[in-house]
């Protein structure tokens, strides 16, 4: 179903005036979820018996001013970027000071473009008996804050489908003009759960590869085998990239509650963020590491062929 609902009381225009959010719903038995698409097809809501199990923190005023909320696109690049440009075969391309691009607090691009950005062609929400279902596209080949800091012309396929108490959220690249596409997207979902606090939540991570990061968070080169492990979050903050091995299975638990972020094999790395005092859990997944544009640390999708990438959050 779609319905058009207004935002929050901070988000006015510059006439003080409420903008209207297009949202749409998908429904599936008892699991709701809601996303708002010309805000960067973010997911702004993801219910299951009535209970929210995600953090959508500044709401639709955070999207537009390029902060991640709820679940959160983040593409050309996942995470940071060490900047102020990058090489690809021989390319380079100019990121810090380029329309936009968001800077951290240490003046290094974060995130990509694509936070907040309208600009989609979306299809109907379809539904069939507990299934619903969407697709949006993204032309960036047309956006020229998008290709002023990622030159490769290429299309963003967002597919959202829901089943009673699980979401699956499939991106798709195809490269559309002449030139290879680096592939180096991810998405940023931040997950609550609806009973106990942070301090009784517990993580469980599987075997996994952690990345050094030095005071910038940006990876070394060296990693750490780590074994499968249950973390109690209390007193623990993680803001901590992996490579995952054939297990990619992330879970956030609670009492009476258990939350799972399986990624398929087109994501075979994952930055957990959880820092302490949040309400919140982000379990990201990345189809390349921190920094892997400026490391040549992707793979490239020729013209004309594509890259999917999948990942399925289940409650129960």
């Amino acid at each position: 179903m779609r319905n058009l609902r207004p935002v929050v009381p901070e988000s006015l225009d510059a006439s003080g005036v409420l903008e209207p959010v297009e949202s749409i719903t998908l429904v599936a038995g008892a699991t709701t979820a809601t996303v708002l698409p010309q805000l960067g097809m973010a997911v702004s809501s993801l219910q299951h018996d009535g209970e929210e199990f995600l953090s959508f923190h500044g709401g639709p005023t955070a999207l537009r001013g390029g902060h991640t909320t709820g679940i959160a696109l983040l593409s050309p690049w996942a995470n940071r970027l060490r900047g102020p440009d990058y090489e690809i075969d021989g390319r380079v391309v100019g990121v810090v000071g380029s329309p936009g691009v968001h800077l951290d607090t240490n003046g290094l691009p974060i995130h990509g473009t694509m936070v907040g950005r309208g600009g989609w062609e979306v299809g109907p929400a379809l539904s069939a008996g507990d299934h619903a279902s969407i697709t949006a596209v993204f032309d960036a080949a047309i956006d020229d804050e998008v290709m002023a800091s990622f030159p490769f012309p290429h299309l963003i396929s967002v597919e959202l489908v829901l089943t009673p108490a699980s979401l699956s959220v499939t991106t798709t690249i195809t490269a559309s003009g002449s030139v290879a596409v680096p592939v180096s997207f991810g998405w940023h979902p931040y997950f609550c759960l609806p009973t106990g606090d942070r301090d009784t939540w517990m993580l469980e991570l599987p075997e996994r590869n952690h990345l050094e990061l030095d005071e910038l968070q940006l990876p070394t080169g060296a990693v750490c085998l780590e074994a499968p492990e249950t973390i109690t979050l209390q007193g623990v903050s993680l803001d901590d990239g992996y490579a995952l091995g054939t297990d990619r299975r992330l879970v956030l638990s609670g009492p009476g509650h258990r939350l799972t972020v399986a990624l398929d094999e087109g994501y075979p790395f994952a930055q957990v963020y959880a820092p302490i005092g949040s309400s919140f859990v982000a379990l990201e997944p990345m189809t390349a590491s921190t920094d892997a544009l400026s490391r040549a640390g992707t793979i490239s999708v020729e013209p004309g062929d594509h890259h999917s990438a999948c990942f399925v959050v289940s409650i129960s």
